[in-house]
């Protein structure tokens, strides 16, 4: 570069949408004069038939929010629509760009699209550099501990993390000072070419949305945050499996879609949490909230360390189960129509609020698999990821091979029940009546069950099952017992499989990711 040119950043903003806790963003100010804060919405990621409308909402609040926080420190959001490899050469070509930063991922489509741009940044000498600040520890280094295998167990994975010490410590947000010879270009041309996107540019209608719970947002993030952690006792005692999954209110802290989108650092709410616990008495992981992002940790490796992580083909440590195909069944429980009330009134919040309590996941996803429709987790797979607002790629793979029995938990003779487990906690069916407002008035002996009440009992109810409410798909009790032998015999020819080839017990090697060499000295450096 030559001396006295001007040096001209973009900070490219895919999933760490925040100020606080950003080292990539720290390093595009670093000798910088002119920085293009670009979000790309890439079609790729971002299209109708994958992101259901209220991901998208909660998106186009947070790139509103990242734009607001941007603007108080004399910057904007370019928000630009294309393909990566296309909008970039543009961009370093008019805006003259000497140095690209971003946050690092995982993903295999994030990892083979970072390295096309960077070949792409190369050839503009375009200097790139990218910081790990998504996950806890470098999930790279976390596998190297481990001799190069991923470890497939909790205990394990807890023990390879204690090796390595405590995550880093978050850094603090820029500040106006941090930007002080730091100038965004922007001019009226801009602010209409890389407007922020809205929900009818994806098609959607917007006459349909429900009222939206969780905003989107870094500063809605450490409101929340903030929140929480003034309920001490709350957050020293809380134990995951404690917790209702059918409370009219949520019984968990719902900071997820927040760490999925990166509105919320993992590190700054594991070093909070550090604080909270300093010197009083406390849950332990895996069921305490350090627990949680421990857990999210261990998929993220897992799904670092395994190939075709979201598929059952092709996938080493997956059961291989010879699933239905039944597109009738698949469509009763995505659209709330299996006759299970519980079930229903789950797929329906799913639906109407993007997010549900991890039990009731645990719920409709055996109900799916193992349980009563014997459907490929594949199929849930994507459901959860167009409508869940923290429809995150690797948890949601690694939780539907949980739940699935098909990796990581093998009891799959533990099927949760649709009328009893919700029982437990809610009696009345109260959180029914919320959601299927139309069982409302079926007194609670029969509220689980409504097929089992007396015609004269749905009459009053005015909800006539059959008619106004489908009669349950499948006889649960009959299903389960025969999923359970199908299941067992998935499991032996597994287990004959794996006595004829090498044993796998100690975890899957390592297949190198997809990063270029020149990336990988530039963060040895650092």
């Amino acid at each position: 570069m030559l001396p006295g040119m001007a040096h001209s950043c973009i900070h490219w903003f895919r999933k760490g949408l925040r100020l606080h806790d950003n080292p990539a963003l720290m390093a595009a100010l670093r000798d910088c004069k002119e920085l293009y804060p670009v979000f790309i919405l890439d079609p790729y990621l971002y299209n109708k038939a994958s992101v259901g409308i209220n991901r998208w909402r909660f998106l186009v609040g947070t790139l509103k929010d990242l734009d607001n926080s941007l603007r108080k420190l004399n910057s904007r959001l370019f928000v630009v629509r294309g393909k990566p490899e296309d909008v970039f050469p543009k961009l370093f070509n008019k805006w003259k760009v000497t140095k690209l930063t971003y946050e690092y991922d995982t993903e295999p489509y994030s990892l083979s699209r970072d390295k096309t741009v960077t070949t792409l940044a190369k050839e503009h000498g375009v200097d790139v550099i990218y910081k790990i600040s998504h996950t806890l520890y470098d999930i790279e280094r976390v596998i190297e501990e481990n001799n190069g295998k991923t470890p497939l167990t909790y205990v394990k994975m807890q023990a390879i993390l204690k090796s390595l010490g405590p995550p880093k410590k978050p850094i603090p947000a820029p500040t106006v000072e941090d930007m002080e010879d730091v100038k965004t270009a922007s001019s009226e041309k801009h602010e209409k070419e890389h407007e922020l996107p809205t929900l009818e540019e994806l098609g959607h209608d917007t006459t349909d949305v429900f009222e939206e719970k969780f905003p989107g947002g870094e500063q809605e993030a450490l409101r929340r945050l903030d929140e929480h952690m003034q309920r001490t006792g709350w957050v020293c005692s809380f134990e995951k499996p404690q917790t209702s999954p059918n409370s009219l209110s949520p019984s968990t802290t719902v900071l997820s879609p927040y760490v999925t989108f990166g509105c919320l650092s993992a590190r700054t709410f594991w070093w909070r949490l550090t604080e909270v616990y300093q010197g009083k008495k406390h849950s332990d992981p895996p069921v305490s909230l350090h627990g949680q992002l421990l857990w999210r940790e261990f998929f993220y490796t897992a799904s670092v360390g395994i190939p075709n992580f979201n598929k059952m083909e092709g996938n080493s440590v997956c059961t291989q189960v010879d699933w239905d195909t039944n597109p009738e069944y698949l469509a009763a429980w995505r659209e709330a129509r299996t006759g299970f009330p519980y079930i229903d009134a789950i797929m329906t919040q799913l639906r109407q609020e993007g997010w549900i309590h991890h039990l009731a996941r645990h719920s409709v996803a055996c109900f799916l698999t193992r349980g009563d429709l014997y459907i490929n987790w594949e199929e849930g797979q994507k459901v959860f990821e167009e409508l869940l607002l923290d429809g995150d790629w690797a948890l949601n793979a690694g939780n539907w091979q949980w739940l699935s029995a098909s990796t990581f938990f093998h009891q799959f003779f533990r099927v949760y029940s649709p009328v009893a487990f919700g029982k437990k906690t809610d009696k009345n069916g109260d959180y029914i009546k919320k959601y299927l407002p139309f069982l409302k008035k079926f007194p609670a002996a029969y509220i689980y069950e409504p097929w089992k009440a007396p015609r004269s009992v749905q009459e009053a109810a005015g909800c006539i099952v059959g008619k106004d409410y489908p009669r349950p798909i499948v006889e649960h009790e009959v299903i389960s017992k025969k999923n359970i032998q199908r299941m067992k015999a998935a499991y032996a020819k597994r287990s004959a499989n794996a006595s004829e080839s090498p044993s796998k017990k100690q975890g899957v090697k390592r297949k190198q990711p997809a990063i270029t060499d020149v990336m990988k000295k530039k963060e040895k450096k650092k």
